[in-house]
């Protein structure tokens, strides 16, 4: 699970002045890459699934993933996302007794 790592803007707030700054950075973190939308994900040892529980994964998200690692790098030719719900994916995947088949991912949508 990942956490967010730039604040979330109020939908209101008594000074405006203030609510209009923080909308604009916000906007311009957006502009430049900065999004609430990271993660990273270990593939479970000795097993050909992995859970993978974010709150921002729906049942149309795009789930992108980068190896962090040889391991991983080696695990990236058959991993894939078999299963979709609110909240959650199943990854679907080569068994392999390494634990640290780490993969940070992204999710759009």
């Amino acid at each position: 699970m990942a956490t967010n790592q730039f604040l979330n803007v109020p939908l209101s707030m008594p000074n405006q002045a203030q609510h209009l700054r923080l909308i604009s950075n916000t906007v311009n973190n957006t502009l430049d890459g900065k999004l609430n939308s990271t993660g990273a994900v270990t593939l479970t040892a000795n097993a050909t699934t992995t859970s993978l529980t974010d709150e921002r994964i729906g049942v149309n998200s795009v789930i992108i993933f980068e190896p962090t690692n040889a391991n991983s790098n080696s695990a990236k030719a058959g991993l894939f996302v078999s299963a979709k719900a609110s909240g959650s994916a199943t990854l679907t995947h080569s068994s392999s007794s390494n634990t640290d088949q780490i993969f940070d991912y992204v999710v759009i949508g």
